[in-house]
This record gives C-alpha cells, sequence and structure tokens, in this order.
C-alpha cells in the first residue's frame, strides 16, 4: 500500500473512483473519496487491547482544509491516544452532548427539588439549600463560569473564582465551591468524567464560628417577652425619623405575636430543631403520648425527641389544616419567623442573637446538665460526629463542676483561703 502524500492524493482524484485508501506507514490512518468527489481524512482503530474490542472510524477532516501533511499529524495524534489507552472516539462523543456548567447545574437542581417534593425522605437536598445553590448560581457561578463547559473545569478557574468572591464573603466563597464540587462529582458518574474535581485542591477560607448561646437568666427574659408579645403585645418601637411617623397615634401602640409564633419559638428552645424542622412539622408525624415527631429535615429523616413543656404547648395549639405551624396561605406552612422574632428579641433586650443561636443553647444547657457528646449529637439529629465537637468545651462543664467541688473541699481541709 502507498504513503498517503499529496502524490497519492492527486492521483485517487483523478481517478474520479470512489474508495479509500490506506497509509502503508501509519497504522490506522485512511483517505477516502467520497461520491460527491469530496475526500475525508479518516483514523480507524480498535477501543481496547483485546481481540473482541469493537472498530472505531474517526473524521480528522475534509481535504484542503487539511493537507496529508497535517492530516497525518493529527493521525499519530490519535494513535499516541490509542496506545494510551484512551477512546477518542468516544471522548469525542461525549464532549459533543457535554454540557456546560450552568445548563448542568440547571438540571441537577431541577430533580433535587422535584426529589425534595415528591420524597422528602430520600431527598438529598432540601428546597431551601436547593433555593441557596440557585442563588449562588444566579448571582456568583454563571455570569464567570457558567458557559464553561463542565469536563473543561479546571481548578484555576475555580480558584479565580473562590478568590473573587472571598474578597468580601469568604463564607459565600466557600459555599460556592462546595456547590461546584458537587455538580462535577455528579457530572463525573454521569459521563464518567476522568481525572481530579476542580475543587479539591481549592483552599477553604477560614471561617469563625459564631458561638452565642443563651444563659438561664436571658431564657427568662426571652420567655417573659414572648408571653408578652402573645398577650398584651409589645410597644411599637417608632423611628421619629420616618415621615410616617407623624401619622403614629399618640397612644402608645403595642405589636402582637400569633399563638403559632409563639408557639414555634418555644419548640425550637425545648428541641434543639431547626427552624425549618419545626415551620413544616406535620400534624400527621407528630406522636404526643410517645413524645416524639419526625421530619425531614437536612440530614434525611429523624425522630426529634419532645419534652413535656413541648408536648403541652402540641396539645393546646389549635389544628388549622395539616401543618402544626400554618402559613397565610392555606395548605402551607409559615415561611418565617422573622417578625416575631424581631419583636420579642428587642422587648427582651437580647442582643447578637440569632433564631438559629436558639439550637446551639439548647445544646450547651444539654452539655451542662452532664449529655455526653454522643447524646447531643443525636439529640441534635447530627449526622456526623464532627458536627458535634463544636460543644466539646461544653461538655466540660459537668466535670469541671464536680472538680470545683472536690477542689474547695481538699483546699479547705489544706487550709488554703479560695474565696
Amino acid at each position: 500500500m502507498p504513503t498517503i502524500s499529496k502524490r497519492t492524493v492527486d492521483i485517487l482524484i483523478a481517478s474520479a473512483q470512489p474508495g479509500s485508501l490506506r497509509d502503508d506507514t501509519l497504522k490506522g490512518f485512511v483517505v477516502r473519496l467520497n461520491r460527491d468527489g469530496s475526500l475525508t481524512y479518516l483514523f480507524e482503530y480498535r477501543a481496547g487491547r483485546s481481540r473482541n474490542a469493537p472498530w472505531r472510524r474517526m473524521s480528522i477532516g475534509r481535504h484542503g482544509m487539511f493537507t496529508p501533511t497535517v492530516a497525518r499529524q493529527a493521525a499519530q495524534e490519535l494513535q499516541s491516544r490509542v496506545r494510551m489507552g484512551e477512546d477518542p472516539a468516544r471522548d469525542r462523543a461525549i464532549a459533543r452532548t457535554m454540557p456546560t456548567l450552568s445548563a448542568f447545574a440547571d438540571v441537577f437542581l431541577n430533580d433535587a427539588a422535584a426529589m425534595a417534593k415528591a420524597h422528602p425522605e430520600k431527598a438529598k437536598l432540601r428546597p431551601r439549600t436547593v433555593a441557596n445553590y440557585r442563588s449562588y448560581l444566579r448571582v456568583h457561578i454563571a455570569p464567570s463560569l457558567g458557559s464553561v463547559r463542565i469536563d473543561n473545569l479546571t481548578e484555576r478557574d475555580v480558584g479565580h473564582l473562590h478568590q473573587l468572591i472571598g474578597r468580601t464573603r469568604p463564607s459565600t466563597a466557600n459555599r460556592v465551591v462546595e456547590l461546584i464540587g458537587t455538580l462535577w462529582r455528579a457530572a463525573a458518574a454521569q459521563f464518567r468524567l476522568t481525572g481530579t474535581n476542580p475543587c479539591s485542591g481549592v483552599r477553604a477560607f477560614k471561617e469563625t464560628k459564631r458561638e452565642r448561646y443563651l444563659g438561664l437568666d436571658e431564657i427568662v427574659r426571652l420567655g417573659q417577652a414572648i408571653s408578652v408579645a402573645e398577650t398584651t403585645g409589645v410597644p411599637m418601637r417608632i423611628d421619629a425619623t420616618k415621615p410616617t411617623s407623624k401619622h403614629v397615634p399618640k397612644s402608645a401602640p403595642t405589636v402582637r405575636i400569633d399563638p403559632f409564633a409563639a408557639a414555634a419559638l418555644r419548640l425550637l428552645l425545648l428541641s434543639g430543631a431547626r427552624l425549618r424542622e419545626i415551620l413544616h412539622a406535620e400534624w400527621s408525624n407528630i406522636d404526643l403520648q410517645r413524645g416524639l415527631f419526625t421530619v425531614f429535615g437536612k440530614t434525611g429523616r429523624k425522630h426529634v425527641l419532645l419534652p413535656a413543656p413541648a408536648v403541652r404547648i402540641l396539645e393546646k395549639l389549635p389544628r388549622h389544616g395539616s401543618y402544626v405551624i400554618p402559613g397565610a396561605i392555606a395548605g402551607r406552612p409559615r415561611a418565617d419567623l422573622n417578625r416575631p422574632w424581631r419583636t420579642v428579641v428587642r422587648y427582651a433586650g437580647l442582643t447578637g442573637i440569632r433564631i438559629h443561636d436558639l439550637r446551639h443553647s439548647f445544646a450547651a444547657l444539654a452539655a451542662g446538665n452532664g449529655a455526653s457528646l454522643p447524646i447531643i449529637g443525636k439529640l441534635l439529629g447530627h449526622s456526623q460526629s464532627q458536627t458535634t465537637l463544636r460543644y466539646a468545651h461544653l461538655a466540660d462543664s459537668p466535670v469541671r463542676d464536680v472538680l470545683n467541688r472536690a477542689g474547695r473541699q481538699i483546699g479547705s481541709a489544706l487550709q488554703i483561703q479560695t474565696d
């Protein structure tokens, strides 16, 4: 067989007979004369080392766009990839259907939202998490990396975006990288991508975890504020700088919160549950006799234990629909507790505290009463023991009390003044 060169190609064209010419020095390199008179350079190979491996044929390009020399160089590169165990034809086919990061993320989040709605007990992402991810995608990812094909995403791309966001919002930057990493892993499983996750080498910014726990005196003030806000109402705070303030009646107006908001705030502190677990709780999943209710929360399905005061709150709460804390729209749960929370916190004189800190306060009180870290993790529904480690220093509180009592006794015996 002759070598594919300009001379042999010209002879093939002059013959005007459709057919193929195979190169005698580069195995798999082929030039084909088509019926319409055009010429195509091809590369043929076995996709594997076994005799039963299928044959593949790839188009290198048309004659005119490629010279015989350039086409040969392309065939040599393909041959090298095949010898390294790659399958260039398959890779090309995948590349043609490979979505961009934004396109894949849209499908991924739509599927996650549908699963969270239809089968919350099996969902890996909760609706609130999906909403947050959509926000990260719209605000941060899509403008910078949305048009990048997901298999072409590099660590440099992700690292640059991470640094850009981290200049002002380091925590958000870390969450964005986590989302991109999740998307890449899902794409790798679906499209059988090879290589390393482009997020694996991006070093997260250091985050300072907020630790705010309510003391017993603060809990008393909070409880009193909830009671006042639920019954007589708390005085409205009037901003004299606003133009509308002149229309406020001279007699001191008050703000009241509804009984469902009051119950939700109390249940959050009594159970240590997450906000959405309380707001989305349904009567059908509550067992008042056993003192527990089943939720489908951040870590999947779990049972939240209810102390006696929480059970009494639920027993007295009227039932308006399927949700324990009904929303303004019939058949839907309450969206948030922002307004009632601001009202009671202001009246109680508490600063620097969030609704989620009620969960931390529950854990702190449990630790102070001698609960071990595994028990605290069980009460809070943590899926990983590392999550509970933030309360490790609190779990030493009972030990410290025993130490101090023993120390005072021994110090007294040794006639050492401790007071």
